[in-house]
C-alpha cells in the first residue's frame, strides 16, 4: 500500500507518516524542503522520540520524499496509484495542493480512495474538496467525485520547540488523536491503528476545542497576566490551575449536554490534558501560546463560543470570563493581532472592540460581562 502525504514537517513525519508507516504503507512525502526530502530519499527512515522522561525511540522505515518545487509530476503520478492521500501543510497551503491532487486523481484507474486533510482547522478536508473542484472541469470533477471521499478529521498531538543534529528526527508528545468521520468516504476506510472513526465528527471537534484549546488559552492568558514565562510555570500556580479547572468544568457541563459525552469518561479526557499541561519536555512559552488573540476570541473560537452557549442555556461562565478578559488584555509587541487588538482598545474603547472581535450584538450578555468587569 502507498500513502502520499503533502507536508514533511514536525506533525507530518512525526504523528501521520508515522501512523500510516506503521500500518504498512509506503510514506511519499511531498514538501518544499529540499533538505528534508534529499534526506528522506538517502536514508528511507527517521526517528521519532517521545518527548517525555522515558525518550522512546521509534524507527520509521519505509518512507520517501519528491520535492513539490521540481517534481510536481512525479507527485502527479504518484497519486494515480496512490492507495490514500493525507496532508498536514497549513489550511492557508490547502488552495496550492488543489491541481495536483486534482489531476492525480483524473489519471487514476477507478478505484476509491480518500483524501484527508489533517489540519488545525474545522472542515479542512472539505475545503481541499471544494478547491479541488474549482480545479477540475464538471466533466473531470464528476469522474473524480464518484470515487473519492473527502472525509474530515481532527487531529491533536503536540510538537515541542526542538533542535536535532539530524534533521530528520522528530520529538513528539506521548499523546495523540486522530478522529476521522465516515460518512464521506468512498470505498472502504484504511486500516490505521491508533485512529478512530466515527460518523459525525461535530461533537469530537468541540470536545477538542472547547477542553484542549479553551485549557491551552486559559493558560497562556492567566499565565501572561501574571507575568509568568511557560505554559508549565503557569499550569504550576495553583490560582491559575483552579480557575483552568473551573473552565473545563463549565466547558465539560455544555459538552455533556449537546453531546452526551460520559461525564467520567470526559473527567479522564480533561485528567490527560492536565497531564499535557504540566510535562515540562512539552512546555511553551505563554507569549507563543496566546499569539493571535483576535483569532482566538473569534465568534466561533475556544472561548467565545462555550461562554455565549452556556448563556443560552443559562449557566453563567464565570472561569471563562477570566479567560477571556485576560486575552483581551493581552499584548507582545512582536504579535501583529495582539497589537492590532490593543490599538483598537485605545481607539475605540473596550466594548466596541470586543463587539468587532467576538462578533457579538452590543446588548449581549456576555459583551456586558467582559465589559462590566474591566
Amino acid at each position: 500500500m502507498k500513502a502520499i502525504h503533502f507536508g514533511a514537517g514536525n506533525i507530518g513525519r512525526g504523528f501521520i507518516g508515522a501512523l500510516l508507516s506503521k500500518a504498512n504503507y509506503e510514506v511519499v512525502f511531498v514538501d518544499v524542503n529540499a533538505q528534508v526530502i534529499d534526506r528522506l530519499n538517502e536514508q528511507r527512515s527517521y526517528t521519532v522520540l517521545t518527548a517525555d522522561e522515558d525518550n522512546e525511540e521509534n524507527v520509521i522505515h519505509n518512507v520517501r520524499g519528491l520535492n513539490s518545487r521540481t517534481q510536481m509530476e512525479q507527485v502527479i503520478a504518484e497519486i494515480a496509484t496512490a492507495d490514500l492521500v493525507t496532508t498536514a501543510v497549513g489550511p492557508s497551503v490547502l488552495p496550492h495542493l488543489a491541481h495536483p491532487i486534482g489531476q492525480g486523481l483524473l489519471k487514476r484507474n477507478g478505484a476509491p480512495i480518500q483524501v484527508i486533510a489533517c489540519e488545525n482547522a474545522i472542515g479542512a478536508s472539505s475545503m481541499l474538496q471544494e478547491y479541488t473542484k474549482a480545479s477540475l472541469s464538471e466533466e473531470e470533477w464528476s469522474k473524480v467525485d464518484r470515487v473519492t471521499g473527502f472525509p474530515n478529521a481532527t487531529v491533536d498531538r503536540i510538537v515541542p520547540a526542538q533542535d536535532h543534529a539530524d534533521p530528520l528526527t522528530v520529538s513528539v508528545e506521548p499523546f495523540y488523536e486522530w478522529v476521522i468521520e465516515t460518512k464521506s468516504m468512498k470505498g472502504e476506510r484504511p486500516t490505521i491503528d491508533g485512529v478512530t472513526y466515527v460518523e459525525d465528527l461535530t461533537p469530537y471537534i468541540e470536545r477538542k476545542l472547547f477542553t484542549v484549546n479553551t485549557g491551552h488559552a486559559m493558560v497562556a492568558y492567566l499565565g501572561f497576566q501574571k507575568g509568568l514565562m511557560t505554559i508549565k510555570e503557569a499550569i504550576s500556580d495553583q490560582t491559575i490551575a483552579e480557575k483552568t479547572r473551573q473552565a473545563l468544568a463549565e466547558t465539560k457541563g455544555l459538552l455533556v449536554h449537546k453531546y452526551n459525552f460520559p461525564p467520567e469518561a470526559h473527567d479522564e479526557y480533561i485528567e490527560k490534558i492536565f497531564k499535557r499541561y504540566h510535562n515540562p519536555y512539552l512546555s511553551d512559552r505563554v507569549e507563543r501560546v496566546g499569539r493571535n488573540p483576535i483569532r482566538k476570541l473569534g465568534y466561533n473560537e475556544r472561548l467565545v463560543k462555550p461562554a455565549r452557549q452556556l448563556l443560552d442555556l443559562g449557566h453563567q461562565p464565570t472561569a471563562l470570563l477570566a479567560g477571556i478578559q485576560a486575552a483581551f488584555a493581552f499584548f507582545v509587541e512582536d504579535d501583529q493581532e495582539s497589537m492590532e487588538l490593543q490599538k483598537k482598545r485605545e481607539v475605540q474603547g473596550l466594548e466596541q472592540t470586543v463587539v468587532e472581535v467576538t462578533g457579538l450584538p452590543v446588548v449581549h450578555p456576555l459583551v456586558q460581562m467582559i465589559v462590566g468587569n474591566n
